[in-house]
Parts: C-alpha cells; sequence; structure tokens
C-alpha cells in the first residue's frame, strides 16, 4: 500500500495505464481476429481490407507503450504473410 502522496499518485497513475493498455490490446486481438477470420474463409478483398485496418491500430499501439515495437512489427508481419499466402 502507498504511503507517500506521490507514490498515491504513481499509484493511480499506474491503474489509468495499464487500463488504457488493455483496452488497447483488446482492440488490436479483435482486429487481428478479423485478419485471421477472413484469411480462413479464403476471402482475399475482405482480408486486404482488415489487414488495412489493423496495421495502423497496431501500429499507433506501439507507439503509444501498449507493447513493443517489435512486437508490432512481427504481428504485422505474420498477418501480412497469411494473407499474401492467398493468392
Amino acid at each position: 500500500m502507498a504511503t507517500h502522496k506521490s507514490a498515491e499518485k504513481r499509484a493511480t497513475q499506474n491503474e489509468k495505464r495499464s487500463a488504457r493498455n488493455a483496452s488497447l490490446r483488446s482492440s488490436i486481438k479483435t482486429s487481428m481476429k478479423a485478419v485471421v477470420a477472413s484469411v480462413a474463409t479464403k476471402n482475399k478483398e475482405e482480408a486486404t481490407k482488415s489487414l488495412q485496418s489493423a496495421i495502423p491500430a497496431i501500429a499507433r499501439a506501439a507507439a503509444r507503450g501498449a507493447f513493443h515495437k517489435k512486437t508490432a512489427s512481427r504481428r504485422i508481419a505474420r498477418l501480412t504473410k497469411k494473407v499474401n499466402a492467398l493468392q
């Protein structure tokens, strides 16, 4: 339990950031699942469309610190690879 005023402030800031990051990560997972689902149905147009909306969202979340930049890069690469395999 925080006993100093600065420690109490830090604890509340951490709670806010944790909630924001969890929300961002959840929305990223949803957009990634949309890409994977459209790949599973072998719908190239839908997969490309959902990939184009997922890539900036993943990059934005990484820029805001929800996860590491290389994690974002890896996820984008894997999704792109799956969509390109549909050709």
